[in-house]
């Protein structure tokens, strides 16, 4: 009864307050980066592509630290470690302030991610722990709600600091809310015993995972810098990749102390719920990562405006949080699962009708059916993956299931780059056969254009104003079409997994698995 006597001193609220403040901080620091990327590119004068490695390094750091997360807290006990883990998110926050290159960037977010990886299951753990059973929903709603606000504000959040500040603002904030919730954590979060187990530690399968991850990470974000295949280091490195994964699979199902437990996936459930869960986090952040670039890279958006078309999504997503327990009561989960990905097959085909005059109402409206179909699919999947599971397994296999999805949200940011650079070049080729000698259309144009210009200027160099600006145009349209058909490939992607959705078991223990999975979302 040590808790309970614990838990008069210091109260809910406060406990709740002291874990959720840099679990929060650590999801705006992730999604407000996305309206930056090009503001970060044009800093250290590099590309978007490669400014991506700012998000994907978070990701994959993050995803190794889910994994490994449950192993270290026993080892260090709570407290130790959840302090350990906001001081390494700190030191990564004032690394990517003083930053002098792209590479130190990345690495001061690989250790934010080191760092932001273990808040999100140490907080839900922290929480189930300290509220009592009858308060459970509202502990895990506490969480949803204050993870949620933070990762979609965020876009909101990095614009207004991008725009009025700088965008290393957007770390430096980080900087005092980490020391602050070390005092917190340190005054408020109880303590475990230190796991003295005589287990055996699965260290290969760890370095395993971890040279699969970073090899990954390097082949997916050099790949299309280095024209992919065509560079013999990115086929060795894959090459090397693909050994290893084979290698972590066959040593994690072997192994009988495996700090992965893949034969988790012998559950139908769980198997089938993981790779939508999966799918559907990648729609869901190819929109959270695409959107922002396109409306300030095509349409020309500031960063604080293409953020605050994004933010209707929260208002969609509070309002189901809501609502989704007592529809999960009425209605088969199976059809709330395909009515989500209607909504976010609906919502991404919208994203396919843009023009370069698009008005700013359109661009939000399918972020509100985002929010809809984000909480339709992520809790009933959740609860319906993880309820047909022993229950001494909920732990592992929620690790699992949240580290299957920050992967695939890692890959889905290098796979809907490469796919815009390649298919604008691609478009590029079909539109230039239009600007030819023979198109009537495109001779009246460059006549209008060169008269115009000609008013202002030598009929010359108003002949190569023309050639410019109509050359700009194709570049422009290109680049429209090429976010356009990510777009599409996404919202067909969504509309697929509509029938897959049947295909779970709804006999399951849904009310204990929701209580454990409310948290997962995007």
């Amino acid at each position: 009864m040590e808790q309970g006597n614990k838990q008069k001193k210091v109260p809910l609220w406060l406990v709740a307050f002291s874990i959720l403040l840099p679990t929060s901080f650590s999801a705006l620091a992730t999604s407000a980066t996305n309206v930056a990327i090009p503001h970060i590119s044009g800093y250290f004068a590099a590309t978007n592509d490669e400014a991506k490695w700012v998000v994907t390094s978070y990701m994959i750091a993050n995803a190794c630290l889910i994994m490994l997360s449950g192993w270290l807290e026993g080892l260090m006990g709570r407290k130790t470690f959840l302090k350990v883990s906001i001081v390494i998110f700190t030191l990564g926050a004032l690394i990517c302030v003083i930053a002098p290159s792209l590479n130190a960037m990345v690495l001061g977010r690989l250790i934010q991610g080191i760092g932001g990886g273990p808040m999100t299951p140490m907080s839900q753990t922290i929480l189930l722990s300290a509220f009592p059973p009858e308060k459970k929903g509202v502990a895990m709603s506490l969480f949803g709600l204050a993870v949620m606000v933070f990762a979609i504000l965020g876009p909101s959040f990095g614009g207004f600091i991008v725009d009025n500040l700088n965008w290393q603002y957007i770390y430096s904030v980080n900087i005092p809310i980490g020391l602050i919730s070390l005092f917190l954590v340190s005054r408020f979060i109880q303590d475990t015993k230190h796991d003295k187990k005589s287990e055996k530690i699965d260290y290969i399968g760890m370095s395993a995972l971890i040279l699969w991850l970073l090899s990954i990470q390097i082949v997916l974000d050099k790949g299309q810098q280095y024209n992919w295949f065509d560079c013999a280091w990115i086929s060795w490195l894959s090459g090397f990749s693909l050994v290893v994964l084979a290698f972590l699979i066959v040593w994690e199902i072997e192994n009988k102390n495996s700090f992965i437990k893949l034969r988790l996936f012998k559950d139908r459930n769980f198997l089938i719920g993981t790779i939508i869960s999966t799918a559907v986090t990648m729609v869901v952040f190819t929109t959270m990562f695409l959107a922002p670039q396109f409306l300030q890279n095509v349409l020309g958006y500031t960063a604080l405006l293409s953020g605050y078309t994004l933010a209707p999504r929260v208002i969609s997503c509070v309002i189901m949080l809501i609502l989704i327990t007592p529809l999960m009561k009425i209605y088969d989960s199976r059809l709330l699962i395909a009515a989500g990905f209607f909504f976010l097959g609906i919502a991404t085909f919208m994203f396919t009708n843009v023009n370069l005059s698009v008005s700013f109402i359109y661009v939000s409206i399918p972020n509100v059916l985002l929010g809809i179909g984000v909480i339709l699919t992520f809790i009933p999947i959740s609860a319906l993956a993880l309820g047909t599971l022993p229950k001494d397994q909920l732990a592992n296999g929620a690790s699992l299931h949240n580290f299957c999805k920050t992967v695939g949200a890692a890959v889905v940011v290098s796979v809907s780059s490469t796919i815009v650079a390649r298919h604008s070049q691609i478009h590029q080729t079909y539109l230039v056969d239009n600007l030819s000698n023979f198109n009537l259309v495109f001779q009246n144009k460059m006549t209008s254009f060169i008269h115009t210009f000609s008013l202002f200027t030598s009929s010359s160099f108003a002949q190569i104003k023309a050639n410019a600006y109509v050359y700009k145009q194709l570049i422009v349209q290109a680049r429209l079409m090429s976010y356009v058909d990510v777009f599409a490939l996404f919202a067909l992607l969504a509309f697929i997994l509509i029938p897959i959705s049947f295909m779970l078991n709804t006999n399951v223990n849904e009310k204990d698995a929701l209580e454990h999975q409310k948290h997962h979302h995007v």
